[in-house]
């Protein structure tokens, strides 16, 4: 009866042993890590998951605004007519047209002004936009807010349509009849509702075709110089109330003026695109902007290179994607690096056109407007200042500082999470495959098992827990970002992995079979002393092991190992235990004490698996996809193995 149930009880031990039950854990552990040290790098995770995902993007579509540029948009050039003028010399403008050429600031706003008593310059509220705007006229101009909103009454508003790229309100002076009508918008939209257009002395002219060739090329001197450029239109309506609202979006409307406002890109923005070309990472600009000043920006950032992109394929407007057949979008997405004038739905279409061709793809958004796209893309990123609460809660991971130079970091610890967590399977499979084959050919020649129950268990923990832990805090290195990116279809477990454990547990599998039949005669020992001697030398072979696992291409096994004080400790703590284990529980552990030969031979025996380890990986590896486990993948279309 004995036998019988000791029989069951190693089966069952073996079982628990050959099951990767600790995977979960380790994912679990490795994605905590991550996401509690993203937070230092300006990364809120929301969503577990997207840490892992994130290491597999192949796409990041990213906005203009706050993301690659400082988000600190001012008024840098001023065109009255075809003149231009200064933007402090509000002197040379005529005091009528200057006058409703403030209304028109201060009233088609959706910003604030708000005077601070013991401060003389007032705080201004708003979108970066609408601030930059609101500052030229309270600071340059003289714009008095709280006297407009006094002698004004706001009739109707027209908020601003992504899709029209501007806004309008229509106002009255109170005590008046004559309504005023204002639009503010993209130049070149507004443009094209003007009929007449204001000179800087006043006088209204004929928008005849050669002003508009004129005004043309103002605006593309303009974004030029990346700015974007925004356009002022008026008109005056005398008749009733109820008639308003149709005259609001007739055109007919009279030019005021032309504003160039200048965001410059963020220092460290070239630098982070070039790390993602390293990384094999396509990067794609989606703005409002107009042709001009996307390329401009794209050029800046280095986004867009005229020398290797085609520029009618690079740079596109969103009506011209939105506009394609399915066949032709599938066909120029690979090539599009820009998207101009877009909407929301142009960036929604663009993150299903990716990934209908099998991109794995990041998109950045801090807009309501964003939320369709952030929910569709492989990994949402919204911006935690200039991001609305729709755009947070439709993201998996908030960039607290809306640099895209986060967004390059977020990807690095990607990559380290799924490299975290490939180097602890290995080192899980390596463990399984010795036990198995070691106590079961053991069993078919001599009908006993070298390893006992406890001491199986005791492994399991070792690769299970301490392993997880061991091997789920290594810190993203700039290695990571010099591969390109594991995409969708990659199989978790490569060929480089096969290779490796393969290697260390035939090593091992040899090792302890020769012990098992010929240790008792090399030492010249009893059968438990040598039991006792193949279980120290197999849990030992796992701890130096462990430092194989750290690199699974890397020669060097020790590189960086300073920076993880955890892993040294995990490491010295396992050894203590195992001391332990042998020397004083003996009766628990079914061990016999060793002498310092016996601990010398296991300790040498295991040690070898390093330079094993470095001959390994002198052998290459083909880049031919080989996936035993077709199972075992953490990809964006399923849950991570966290769930399973």
């Amino acid at each position: 009866m004995d036998a019988v149930v000791s029989i069951v009880a190693a089966a069952v031990t073996i079982v628990v042993v050959a099951i990767p039950e600790g995977l979960p854990l380790a994912v679990t552990l490795t994605l905590a890590y991550s996401m509690k040290r993203m937070m230092g790098d300006n990364a809120m995770v929301r969503k577990l998951s997207a840490c892992e995902t994130m290491g597999s993007a192949t796409t990041i579509c990213t906005d203009k605004t706050g993301t690659l540029t400082l988000n600190e948009m001012r008024v840098t050039d001023f065109w009255m007519g075809k003149e231009h003028v200064s933007v402090d010399a509000s002197r040379e403008i005529a005091a009528g047209i200057l006058e409703v050429l403030l209304q028109g600031i201060g009233l088609n706003t959706t910003g604030t002004v708000h005077k601070r008593p013991s401060v003389s310059v007032p705080e201004i509220l708003g979108s970066p936009t609408e601030k930059a705007i609101l500052s030229w006229g309270v600071l340059e101009l003289g714009m008095t807010m709280d006297e407009l909103k006094q002698d004004w009454e706001i009739i109707q508003v027209e908020a601003f349509n992504s899709e029209k790229k501007r806004s309008g309100v229509a106002a009255r002076r109170r005590g008046e009849q004559v309504v005023h009508i204002h639009w503010k918008g993209a130049a070149e939209m507004i443009l094209a509702l003007c009929s007449d257009y204001y000179s800087q002395s006043g006088t209204v002219n004929i928008m005849n075709d050669e002003a508009r060739s004129d005004f043309g090329t103002i605006i593309k001197s303009m974004a030029e110089k990346s700015q974007r450029c925004i356009a002022f239109a008026y008109k005056k309506f005398d008749g009733s109330l109820a008639q308003v609202h149709g005259k609001l979006e007739d055109d007919g409307l009279t030019l005021l003026g032309i504003v160039g406002i200048k965001d410059p890109c963020r220092p460290v923005v070239r630098k982070a695109v070039e790390a993602c070309r390293s990384a094999g990472v396509n990067i794609k600009m989606i703005t409002g902007d107009n042709m001009h000043t996307a390329r401009v920006i794209a050029l800046e950032c280095g986004i867009f290179n005229p020398n290797e992109d085609l520029e009618h394929e690079a740079i596109v407007e969103g009506v011209q994607f939105r506009n394609y057949s399915p066949e032709q979008r599938t066909a120029a997405i690979e090539k599009i690096q820009v998207m101009a004038r877009s909407s929301p739905f142009d960036k929604l279409l663009m993150v299903q056109c990716l990934k209908q061709k099998g991109h794995v793809v990041a998109v950045t958004g801090d807009g309501t407007n964003d939320a369709p796209a952030l929910k569709e893309a492989d990994i949402g990123l919204s911006m935690g200042i200039q991001g609305t609460e729709v755009a947070k809660e439709s993201s998996d991971i908030v960039i607290l500082d809306d640099n895209f130079a986060s967004v390059v970091t977020v990807l690095r610890w990607g990559r380290c999470v799924y490299n975290n967590i490939q180097k602890f399977i290995q080192f899980q499979l390596t463990v399984n495959v010795a036990a198995l084959v070691i106590n079961f050919i053991a069993a078919v020649s001599s009908g006993d098992v070298p390893l006992t129950v406890v001491q199986l268990l005791w492994v399991n923990m070792i690769m299970d827990t301490l392993g997880a832990l061991a091997l789920a805090t290594d810190q993203p290195t700039n290695d990571l970002m010099l591969k390109p990116p594991v995409g969708r279809t990659e199989p978790l477990i490569n060929r480089v992995m096969w290779r490796n454990l393969t290697s260390q547990a035939l090593y091992q599998v040899i090792v302890l079979l020769t012990l098992q039949f010929k240790g008792s005669s090399i030492f010249g020992v009893d059968e438990k002393v040598r039991d006792t001697i193949i279980f120290n030398c197999f849990v030992l072979c796992q701890v130096f092991n462990e430092f194989n696992a750290r690199k699974l291409e890397d020669k060097n096994v020790f590189k960086g190992i300073h920076k993880n004080k955890l892993f040294l400790g995990i490491v010295s703590m396992t050894i203590i235990l195992q001391v332990v284990m042998v020397e004083f529980l003996k009766r628990f552990a079914n061990t016999e004490r060793l002498d310092w030969g016996q601990w010398g031979a296991c300790i040498g025996l295991a040690a070898l698996s390093w330079p094993i380890g470095w001959l390994v990986k002198c052998i290459p590896v083909s880049g031919k996809k080989f996936n035993f486990f077709p199972t075992l993948k953490l990809r964006p279309e399923r849950s991570t193995m966290l769930n399973s």
